[in-house]
């Protein structure tokens, strides 16, 4: 059983939530007019995408909607939800269990889900069409429409055979290959227009580039001389690069030689300079000598102060002082006549001033010594033997401070050769020095002229990259990729032969840039031959795609006509035992008719209504497809044409032809909705009979007053309207339906 299970919600009558489960092979439902039974039929055809209002007996979507009464209010939308088993995977979908549920609001906005997952009508009825269930509703037979497949047009008739054999699905693909092939169509008349349009401009663009390739032969051209002259160049540079480098060479290590023989002697002229702390020592020992000289010059006074005293003390009043005359004591005056004698020539003795001057110093001692002994010493006689004492200890000192001045003279002599001698190695060092930094200046000199030569070199060298820059933007990667082996280079070539070459280039970029626009015109010769290859090539698989299609459309109508024909054979032979079974005899059968040729155009409205766009089919005078004829022949009765046949016999020949087509390709199942209503207790026994071999290859769930029909159900649902008219759901078991039904 693929059908388990429909859920209503607010539509129409069902106000409620309710529930119905199909576990028997046959389901019956039953109750009183007007409870609602028939809107089971419509909310299956609802959920399975009808969009037919009037087929769901309403006229705008909010009518399928409860609209309320006093004690149950009216809802905004309704929904219905219906169940398959798909453990068989009939339907093409990885669930064991698929469930379509089609909501509608009362804006008549619907809304359709595969298992919670919102989808499109086009794929319910893609789904649908697995199991052979489409937009006809073969598989639905709704109350007052048993006859309808005998009253429909020979072409309906067709849809509704063709739907019950499956072939929906082929007519699907075939429809949409239609509507695919009349659109390839459509773009190869607009392919061929784009190539007449771009056409003239591909014509001017090939002749454009008749110049655009004399200048591409330009540029290679110009490319091989920019090869050579760019070679050259390079080689020109590293030549002359090397040559100053080795020029360099030589006068930078003298230099450096230079630098180190200069800083070694300005070292040891400073350490020269420092030496001349003998100087300083000088200055140092002639301040020492002028303090003993002073110290000496003290004690000398004092000397020949206390030896006058000396002396007087001796002679007791040597002279004698009569005014402004003193007398002397002759001795003492012949003493310190001596005295000075001897200062004197000690004097003239000496050769330099500083002796000169120590004599003049001890000259000046005497004198003062005979002055303070004769004349002042007079006054400051002391006692002889103090005087004897403190003479003694002075001239010791005096000795003392001579011996010492006597060395530290010596010592001053000696250092006065030692820097005399230093001041003759300075000169000498400062000579070498001067000759070392005037050859520094000239080496500086060489090297700033050779620098001179290399600054232009790197000039050239910039110039050079920048050229290899600009032409490889220019002409390509490969016009600066060049074998400087290739070319011979002569280092005294005379730069006017490079330039020579440089000016053959320029004359050729002249020409270049007079052809003028070459990128631009390759480019857009290059954009519209490619669009034109590129229509070409679309055209060539438009073409092959349309012959596919064509083919495919071919194939498809060729496989629908030949399992039509075979099911319209397998049909007549189930119809007319059927037939038989109802009648006790008499023939029937459906035959293919072709109609009269007229104008083709197809109004796809399955389609539409699955959300695809209806298109016409091209053409002129084609004939339709063929349709669908019934022929009857009642046994004992002269009635041949269904015009004939009262209700009974309609109602009969039409359960038998559907029942017959069930057989031949039986649907999951097939909802009946009081088709039994006009048959005798004879006849719904047969009905029953039929239900009963049938449901062992479909499922049924019949709608039905008639008690023989109930019978035969396994499950029984009861409907029943309460005083709102609210449907409310009463099920049975089969043997309870036994017991109703008796």
């Amino acid at each position: 059983m693929l059908l388990k299970k429909l859920e209503l919600s607010g539509f129409k009558s069902f106000a409620r939530k309710t529930e119905f489960e199909f576990a028997t092979r046959t389901t019956a439902i039953v109750g009183p007019n007007g409870s609602g039974k028939s809107n089971i039929a419509e909310s299956i055809r609802f959920v399975l995408g009808e969009q037919s209002m009037k087929s769901l007996r309403s006229k705008r979507g909010e009518d399928l909607i409860w609209n309320g009464t006093p004690g149950t209010p009216k809802l905004n939308r309704a929904d219905v939800a219906i169940t398959f088993d798909n453990t068989k995977r009939l339907l093409n979908v990885d669930y064991d269990e698929v469930e379509i549920r089609r909501t509608i609001y009362r804006d008549s906005a619907s809304q359709y889900l595969i298992n919670g997952s919102p989808v499109r009508l086009k794929d319910v009825f893609e789904l649908l069409s697995g199991i052979h269930i489409g937009a006809s509703s073969h598989h639905i037979i709704s109350q007052g429409q048993a006859d309808h497949i005998l009253s429909a047009s020979i072409k309906e008739r067709r849809g509704m055979v063709e739907d019950a054999l499956g072939l929906k699905v082929y007519q699907y693909k075939r429809l949409e290959s239609e509507r695919k092939l009349a659109k390839t169509r459509e773009n190869i008349g607009q392919v061929e227009a784009l190539r007449k349009e771009i056409a003239p401009h591909l014509k001017f663009l090939q002749k454009q580039m008749e110049k655009v390739e004399q200048a591409e032969k330009l540029r290679e051209e110009l490319k091989m001389l920019y090869r050579e002259y760019l070679a050259r160049e390079e080689m020109y540079l590293e030549h002359h690069n090397k040559r100053l480098q080795e020029k360099r060479g030589e006068p930078q290590q003298e230099l450096h030689d230079l630098e180190k023989r200069i800083k070694n002697n300005e070292i040891k002229l400073q350490e020269l300079t420092k030496g001349r702390g003998a100087h300083a020592d000088l200055e140092v020992l002639d301040t020492t000598l002028r303090k003993l000289r002073e110290e000496k010059d003290t004690h000398s006074r004092r000397i020949g102060r206390l030896e006058g005293m000396l002396s007087y003390a001796k002679k007791e009043q040597g002279g004698k002082k009569i005014g402004d005359t003193v007398s002397f004591n002759r001795n003492a005056v012949d003493a310190f006549i001596q005295k000075l004698e001897s200062a004197v020539e000690t004097a003239l003795a000496l050769n330099e001033v500083d002796g000169l001057k120590e004599a003049l110093r001890s000259l000046r001692t005497s004198i003062s010594h005979f002055w303070q002994k004769e004349v002042k010493g007079k006054e400051e006689l002391q006692d002889y033997k103090t005087l004897e004492k403190e003479l003694k200890t002075t001239e010791e000192a005096f000795k003392e401070l001579s011996s010492e001045e006597a060395k530290i003279q010596e010592e001053r002599a000696r250092k006065a050769r030692t820097l005399e001698e230093e001041r003759g190695d300075e000169r000498k060092f400062e000579h070498e020095l001067f000759a070392l930094r005037s050859r520094r200046s000239e080496l500086l000199t060489r090297l700033e002229l050779l620098r001179v030569d290399e600054e232009k070199l790197r000039g050239e060298a910039a110039s050079l990259k920048e050229t290899l820059r600009e032409v490889g933007l220019w002409l390509g990667r490969d016009a600066i990729s060049f074998d400087k082996t290739a070319y011979a280079f002569t280092p005294d070539e005379p730069r006017a032969k490079q330039e020579e070459r440089k000016w053959k280039i320029e004359r050729i970029k002249i020409k270049i840039e007079d052809i003028g626009g070459g990128d631009d015109i390759k480019k857009e010769y290059e954009e519209v031959a490619s669009r034109e290859e590129y229509l070409s090539r679309e055209l060539l698989d438009l073409e092959k795609s349309a012959d596919a299609l064509a083919g495919l459309i071919e194939e498809l109508s060729k496989k629908i006509d030949a399992e039509f024909k075979d099911g319209i054979q397998k049909i007549n032979k189930e119809f007319q035992r059927l037939f038989v079974l109802m009648f006790g005899g008499g023939t029937a059968a459906l035959k293919i008719v072709a109609p009269p040729p007229k104008k083709k155009k197809r109004l796809l409205d399955e389609l539409e209504s699955a959300d695809v766009q209806s298109e016409e089919i091209p053409g002129d005078e084609v004939e339709e497809e063929e349709g669908v004829e019934i022929t009857i022949n009642l046994p004992s009765k002269k009635i041949r044409g269904l015009q004939a046949l009262s209700g009974g016999e309609r109602s009969l020949t039409s359960i038998a032809l559907i029942f017959a087509i069930t057989n031949v390709n039986p649907p999951p199942f097939l909802l009946l909705d009081e088709t039994d209503a006009a048959l005798d207790e004879s006849n719904s026994r047969k009905f029953g009979n039929m239900i009963h071999e049938l449901s062992e290859k479909t499922q049924f769930i019949i709608i039905t007053h008639n008690r023989e029909t109930m019978t035969r159900a396994g499950v029984l649902y009861g409907i029943t309207s309460g005083s709102e008219g609210v449907s409310r759901v009463l099920s049975v078991k089969l043997e309870e339906a036994v017991g109703i039904a008796q």
